[in-house]
């Protein structure tokens, strides 16, 4: 049976990633929507090459000169965040795949839920800043949500049916990032193209940025929290520079279920596209006698305080988690246009956060609210 696939973020990583999927089943998978930011020739490329009824460019000028570009075909074009939600609710699609960056993944989740889609979520944003949204509407619609982060799909195969009673704690397990081994010291006067050479994964520019901070350790803890209905407290972090180890779950009888597998994304995409079947995939094997030895390391919360920072957030809980990640999305700008140092970012999110009021349970306009203000309050404070 063919699986009716849209995915928003089509032109990043994880999307470039789950289309390369589709072309290894292209007798399982149609494309049925794709949307991006403003890619104009990667979204002409892959227009004429999986044809979906519809695709979308957030920015309209953008959209309008790919229109142009692609009118001989049979694609429809539409913009802006009325086109991310009518492609997260078209009836000609089944499966929804969120791989875009950011918060603006959180309202073409929730239109998706309500379509009755199956989600495979990559957008952590989602959860971090809207779980307490999503998973009652995940609940009440009776749709399927697949995690796709590595780490989080490495949970849910390790989990494998269990009752969650019985988890002990989460071991959530990281590469430790372009810095690993840094003192605080040592990261004063770095600049981006320093921050973007990852050891182990191919990821996009901000992902990339957030592991070498460990905030985007920080946003992984708040979104288990939410998918495995576990206590951040009960969640530890390991930094597993192999990344061979993709997380483990501990049980209360002792016994720890680990995932293993080597580091590529497109196990994780196309676990989550044939839950609950397996197909091969052609990655480099794991091969342990290979391997021999694998490490682990507690990350250095002194020098990397994005991980603090997030449970600070986490167990202030409300909206101060939408501030934590907002008030980063800014602070990464502002680095990847080389107008801050690496360490500036902590002081910008920590500033962010100690100038917030916690709204206690939020709703979607109380959570867009704080992001803008927590978007004003980086800027301010970058400019001191």
């Amino acid at each position: 049976m063919t699986k009716n696939l849209a995915i928003i973020g089509s032109t990043g990583s994880i999307g470039t990633q789950t289309l390369d999927i589709v072309r290894s089943h292209r007798d399982e998978l149609k494309v049925t929507a794709l949307a991006a930011g403003r890619n104009i020739d990667l979204m002409e490329k892959q227009v004429r090459e999986f044809q979906p009824l519809v695709c979308c460019l957030f920015d309209e000028s953008a959209a309008k000169d790919l229109a142009v570009r692609i009118q001989d075909t049979a694609c429809r074009v539409v913009s802006g965040m009325d086109g991310l939600l009518e492609i997260a609710s078209m009836k000609e699609s089944d499966t929804f795949m969120n791989a875009v960056v950011g918060m603006i993944g959180i309202q073409p989740t929730l239109a998706a839920i309500r379509a009755h889609k199956t989600i495979a979520l990559a957008n952590k944003e989602t959860m971090v800043c809207a779980g307490h949204l999503i998973m009652p509407e995940v609940a009440k619609e009776g749709v399927q949500l697949l995690p796709v982060d590595s780490e989080h799909s490495a949970i849910f195969q390790c989990l494998d049916h269990e009752n969650h009673d019985r988890i002990k704690r989460i071991l959530l397990t990281c590469s430790g990032g372009t810095f690993r081994g840094k003192k605080r010291e040592d990261l004063a006067g770095k600049h981006v193209a320093e921050a973007l050479n990852n050891p182990n994964w191919d990821m996009g520019a901000k992902v990339t940025i957030d592991s070498a901070s460990l905030v985007n350790k920080g946003l992984e803890v708040m979104e288990a929290k939410w998918l495995f209905d576990v206590p951040v407290d009960d969640i530890t972090v390991l930094v597993q520079p192999q990344s061979i180890c993709h997380s483990a779950v501990e049980f209360v009888d002792g016994a720890v279920i680990a995932q293993l597998a080597s580091p590529d994304m497109h196990l994780s995409i196309q676990y989550a596209l044939f839950y609950p079947d397996r197909r091969e995939l052609a990655i480099k094997p794991l091969d342990l006698f290979e391997v021999r030895d694998l490490h682990f390391e507690k990350p250095d919360t002194g020098t990397f305080l994005g991980l603090p920072l997030a449970y600070r957030a986490a167990h202030a809980g409300g909206s101060m988690p939408t501030v934590f990640n907002a008030a980063n999305e800014e602070a990464v700008k502002l680095f990847m246009r080389d107008q801050i140092e690496f360490l500036d970012i902590y002081d910008l999110i920590a500033g962010a956060m100690d100038a917030h009021h916690v709204i206690e349970n939020p709703s979607l306009e109380e959570i867009l609210e704080t992001e803008s203000e927590a978007r004003q309050s980086v800027e301010r404070l970058a400019r001191r």
